[in-house]
């Protein structure tokens, strides 16, 4: 599930329509999609979030809601991620259920371990290089990405600048699979974006 993760992103749309980006990604073998929109009008992000489930059905990939719980239960999306700073996830647990999808994001072990005792069906670590998306993210070494992996037994995603030229830094440090924004809907070409990042990232995970 977690090999190719798609995480959307609105500051690359251009010419292409965020569905029309999708679709494109989803038909060309992403394995999970995220939704992001961490600055849209509830009402709007509910309607977006309600043709985005449409499109992940048709072609059978789950869909993850960034951060909302209400948006994520009212279009009745597969999962839902959360940040260290959004609520817990014990508490998001309780609210979605034994059978959704829970994501945290986790920069060290503690916080990986704290995520799987709350529920957490896999962890999403990064930033794994640098980041045209989060320039203030703090990175965290390919060492640390291991104690992670290591360190719980749910998957880990590795997230963070991942682009073709350097997904095979990432060998060895027992990830399930890469979180990709740029490196997918910042390319020009999604579906040749897509099948060349799956096929390097099959070399990188851990089975």
């Amino acid at each position: 599930m977690l090999l190719l993760y798609a995480v959307t992103d609105q500051s690359y749309t251009g010419e292409k329509h965020l569905l029309e980006q999708i679709e494109e990604a989803l038909r060309s073998g992403i394995t999970l999609l995220q939704l992001r929109e961490k600055n849209m009008e509830k009402e709007e992000f509910l309607k977006e979030a309600k043709a985005v489930r449409m499109l992940t059905k048709r072609y059978g990939i789950p869909l993850i809601i960034n951060d909302d719980v209400d948006i994520a239960l009212q279009c009745e999306a597969d999962g839902i991620h959360v940040g260290q700073d959004d609520l817990t996830a014990y508490e998001v647990r309780k609210l979605i259920g034994p059978d959704r999808i829970l994501g945290v994001t986790a920069k060290n072990p503690e916080q990986a371990k704290k995520a799987f005792q709350d529920g957490a069906n896999y962890i999403g670590s990064g930033a794994v290089f640098p980041s045209p998306t989060k320039a203030d993210a703090l990175p965290i070494t390919m060492e640390q990405l291991s104690a992670i992996c290591a360190c719980v037994p749910i998957p880990v995603t590795a997230i963070g600048g991942i682009t073709l030229s350097n997904v095979t830094k990432l060998l060895g440090t027992g990830i399930a699979g890469i979180s990709v924004v740029s490196g997918i809907f910042g390319e020009m070409d999604i579906p040749r974006a897509v099948r060349s990042l799956k096929d390097e990232v099959r070399k990188v995970v851990t089975l």
